[in-house]
């Protein structure tokens, strides 16, 4: 009986949030059994109330910077806030607002006006702040030029690896200059992503009938130049599917402050390494990315709405246990 019930409480609250027909799918109807049966599977598994409220950061890159337009067109309020923590200041203010009731915050990777290049952004401030804004969880998007013949540009892709090749950015909290992250902490990367966040990630693009490409190793050069024809195909050589100039550090510092973070990668090139098609250069690239926008806006509201239906303590307390054990320094507390 309860289940009908919690049935008939998500057809409801999805009729209340005005879902519409999406990618020639119903995506209100087609979605409110499935998440009925989360609720059920939650509430039966966890009587209690979560310990952790969810918030989710989200750090968006070129073509999905603009707080007012893409991911809070359905916001009920946003207030921004200086957040300068101990690492300096962030790449721009904090965009508060809620996206079917959950909590977001928005972070421009590059600053407002694209005016941050990938090795002069303050990665470890911009990860902080999200912390210290409660967050939880990270959702980031990426551009990224494609390795590989299988990822045609527009292609959206959810990472699972990297090949991290940037060498003038500050890589770790712990490294003895803050006494909130003391102690010498040794990482494990293998995931290097959430792979539950990224999960959801699927499930949501499933749910809108996008087509995204599960797994690929992404990798991070320096910049802000491009790379060179025999650099683009040594990264193929090594298994490179994907590369971009900002998922590193991003990806790793988020690990160590202990949020949840998962990226989507749009290919909006080839690099330099395929032949008869047209070099990267910087405009083609948000040209592209800004086609492909709606597709990226769609799947991380979509993503959020899924991951505020979950209990995600284990979760978090897993990686806060991770973060703890990876830590050799005696008497300290990460």
């Amino acid at each position: 009986m309860r289940f009908y019930f919690l049935l008939l409480t998500s057809y409801r609250l999805l009729l209340a949030s005005k879902l519409t027909i999406r990618h020639g799918s119903i995506y209100g109807f087609g979605s409110f059994y499935k998440i009925a049966l989360i609720q059920k599977k939650i509430f039966c598994s966890h009587p209690r109330m979560p310990k952790y409220q969810v918030k989710i950061g989200i750090i968006g890159g070129s073509g999905l910077d603009d707080p007012n337009k893409p991911i809070f067109s359905y916001r009920s309020e946003t207030k921004r806030e200086n957040a300068t923590n101990e690492f300096g200041i962030p790449s721009s203010n904090l965009y508060h607002g809620t996206i079917s009731g959950v909590d977001v915050v928005l972070l421009s990777r590059h600053g407002s006006g694209h005016i941050i290049n990938p090795s002069n952004i303050n990665y470890r401030a911009n990860i902080e702040a999200l912390k210290l804004a409660g967050c939880t969880h990270i959702l980031a998007s990426i551009a990224c030029g494609s390795l590989t013949e299988s990822i045609g540009r527009g292609q959206l892709v959810i990472p699972d690896s990297f090949l991290d090749r940037t060498i003038k950015r500050h890589s770790t909290f712990f490294d003895g200059t803050s006494n909130k992250y003391s102690g010498v902490c040794h990482m494990p990367m293998e995931p290097a992503f959430d792979p539950h966040t990224s999960k959801v990630l699927l499930q949501a693009a499933k749910d809108l009938c996008l087509e995204v490409r599960e797994g690929a190793t992404v990798v991070a050069i320096e910049g802000p130049r491009f790379s060179s024809k025999a650099e683009s195909n040594a990264f193929r050589v090594w298994g490179g599917h994907l590369i971009n100039m900002t998922i590193c550090p991003e990806v790793y510092l988020a690990k160590e402050a202990g949020l949840l973070y998962a990226a989507i990668a749009m290919a909006t090139d080839y690099d330099c390494w395929k032949e008869y098609e047209e070099n990267v250069n910087a405009g083609d690239v948000l040209v592209v990315f800004q086609q492909n926008i709606s597709n990226v806006t769609d799947l991380f509201i979509r993503t959020i709405e899924l991951i505020g239906i979950e209990n995600w303590d284990q979760d978090i307390k897993n990686l806060q246990e991770l973060i703890k054990s990876s830590n050799v320094s005696r008497n300290v507390s990460c």
